[in-house]
């Protein structure tokens, strides 16, 4: 097959290579059209860079021409077919593998083979990991696919950081397509509506059979208006009774698992900073693309503030972190973001220029006792400034350095 043109995601790539040639199947899972597809292309590129002869095999769930694998018999069937007269290593790539009835089963056969290095990816988080887990238990490794952190992002588009190139990121969001559309809003609005519609009537509606879409629609857009903000279901449920909408706290609980299982949304838990425990009552959800939040709930100036929470969210989990809301008794932090044994703690705001304002953001964090760094990302356009430790900076270079 003829691979498109792509831009290249080190980030991924680096993460992904050490894998190669190992009897482990490599998942790539992500919200649809996150450049799971691109990022197969590039390992294909990258394989034949090191054995120009490789045997690659590509089959995509969402083209035509193999919309008659539907189950892994199928399935199991179109690769003999592929390797008859054939010796050596083949390297498989199924796109959206999930859409193969028992796909698990296949795999494992081939797995037990041993002459394929296997790729897969998929928009179903709970249908991969529960299938996976079950059927290859310790023979995969899942990679999470996001869309463009900011450095990307300027990368696509060939702009440089400034202002309008921060705004063009936080309005549009960072679905790797959008680098073929203009800078238009109706356009990219547009295109982004087609893409929600899919993942709620594709990914969700039909693959639980959901009867009233409106009712989940709703939900969506009580998520749109409320980010950053702590709710549990319950306290969802009486908002929406108030605006004379039926949704119980159970029913809303499955709804945000099928919306954080198709990569809509992420949930985000508190935890508790003095004695690290986790809470079970009340989180947070964040967007995986903001444009396509601004498709639900169009863009106000004075969401920046919750705008802003969602790209510094999405920047810790795309640099590898495991992120949590801190509690710390009546006193909240946005992000604990741990990796590799080391820890952040984060506040973020529009701007600490009030002193009001200020002795929130820093006094919550000035209570942690512990050594670890302390940032409040603003835009206020500040370089350098410190108290107490505590490091201010701003959004931009926040999202440029290079940790």
């Amino acid at each position: 097959m003829e691979i498109p043109h792509y831009y290249a995601r080190m980030i991924y790539l680096d993460r992904i290579k050490p894998f190669i040639d190992t009897q482990i199947i490599k998942v790539l899972v992500g919200q649809r059209r996150v450049g799971k597809s691109f990022m197969l292309f590039q390992l294909m590129d990258y394989i034949r860079g090191k054995n120009a002869n490789a045997d690659i095999l590509y089959i995509n769930k969402e083209l035509f021409e193999f919309d008659s694998l539907r189950d892994y018999t199928d399935l199991m069937y179109y690769i003999q077919k592929h390797r008859e007269g054939k010796t050596g290593k083949c390297y498989l790539f199924i796109d959206e593998v999930q859409d193969i009835m028992s796909f698990e089963k296949a795999l494992r056969g081939l797995l037990a083979d041993g002459g394929y290095d296997i790729y897969c990816t998929g928009s179903n988080a709970r249908m991969l990991s529960g299938e996976l887990a079950t059927f290859l238990s310790g023979r995969y490794v899942e990679f999470r696919i996001w869309g463009l952190n900011y450095s990307e992002f300027m990368q696509f588009h060939q702009l440089e950081d400034s202002d309008e190139t921060f705004s063009r990121y936080y309005k549009f969001g960072g679905l790797p397509y959008l680098v073929n559309l203009p800078f238009d809003e109706g356009i990219v609005s547009e295109y982004l509506r087609g893409i929600y519609n899919t993942i709620l009537l594709k990914d969700i509606v039909d693959r639980h059979g959901i009867r009233n879409v409106r009712q989940l629609q709703d939900l969506t857009v009580y998520l749109a208006d409320t980010i950053g903000n702590m709710f549990s279901a319950s306290s969802i449920s009486e908002y929406l009774k108030s605006q004379r909408i039926d949704l119980t706290p159970k029913m809303i609980l499955e709804y945000l698992g099928y919306l954080e299982n198709a990569f809509f949304v992420r949930r985000v838990r508190p935890v508790d900073i003095q004695g690290k425990k986790q809470f079970r009552v009340g989180e947070k959800y964040y967007f995986e693309d903001l444009g396509i939040r601004h498709v639900i709930r169009p863009f106000r100036p004075d969401d920046i503030g919750q705008v802003l929470e969602n790209v510094v969210h999405h920047h810790l989990m795309v640099r590898g972190y495991t992120v949590h809301v801190g509690r710390d008794g009546d006193r909240e932090v946005d992000f604990v973001a741990e990796r590799d044994g080391e820890k952040l703690y984060i506040q973020v705001a529009a701007s600490v220029m009030e002193q009001k304002t200020w002795e929130r953001e820093y006094g919550n964090l000035l209570e942690i006792r512990d050594n670890y760094p302390k940032i409040v990302v603003t835009l206020d356009p500040l370089e350098g400034a410190s108290f107490q430790g505590i490091r201010q900076i701003p959004v931009r270079r926040f999202l440029l350095m290079n940790d």
